[in-house]
């Protein structure tokens, strides 16, 4: 498990893991259903998950966090992972905003204490980089990702997740891109 349990010494900071050679690029979707998408440097899915568990909080977020950063770990020490994650939607309102500022502090804490930079993107970033408008609907960016990469799932979350991955790709890798594209990951920075 990532950090959570007992931190443990890996490589210093930034310096990846991985064996062997290549790239993961990963996409982290967080919330009660957090969505996480795994790419290889052609760009092709090594894995898709929707990770969720029953129960009450806070042991229901610990478990998410839990599995999604073992995931992440685990591709780490494959491969050198390029994890972008989404950012906080900070207009949100309802009883369950809490529970996802949660999940998603969780995850960037274990993602620090596992030594693994990440690149926060905006929800509206993300939106723009698949369908050139950030403030597309979730059955646009849906439609957009089919048309511009060929990928398709039934969860928003993942599909977001996969946005995120090629964002992730697109930051890491000369990569053919649109200006609309280029524009969104000239602004983004590694957070951690």
């Amino acid at each position: 498990p990532l950090g959570l349990r007992a931190a443990r010494h890996r490589q210093p900071r930034g310096d990846g893991g991985g064996g062997g050679g290549g790239m993961r690029f990963i996409g982290i979707d967080p919330s009660t259903k957090t969505g996480i998408c795994v790419l290889n440097e052609a760009g092709e899915v090594v894995i898709t998950r929707e990770i969720t568990h029953n129960g009450k909080d806070p042991e229901r977020m610990y478990s998410i966090i839990e599995e999604t950063a073992d995931e992440v770990s685990f591709h780490n020490s494959q491969q050198k992972a390029h994890v972008c994650i989404e950012g906080f939607s900070y207009g949100s309102k309802g009883k369950s905003v809490d529970i996802q500022y949660g999940i998603g502090w969780g995850l960037r804490l274990a993602l620090f204490a596992e030594r693994i930079d990440y690149t926060e993107v905006t929800p509206s970033q993300l939106k723009k980089f698949a369908c050139e408008k950030g403030n597309a609907n979730k059955r646009e960016v849906g439609i957009a990702v089919y048309k511009r990469w060929g990928f398709e799932n039934a969860s928003d979350n993942i599909t977001d997740a996969y946005v995120l991955a090629q964002i992730a790709r697109a930051k890491n890798m000369s990569i053919k891109l649109t200006a609309f594209q280029k524009d969104v990951v000239s602004k983004l920075k590694i957070v951690a």
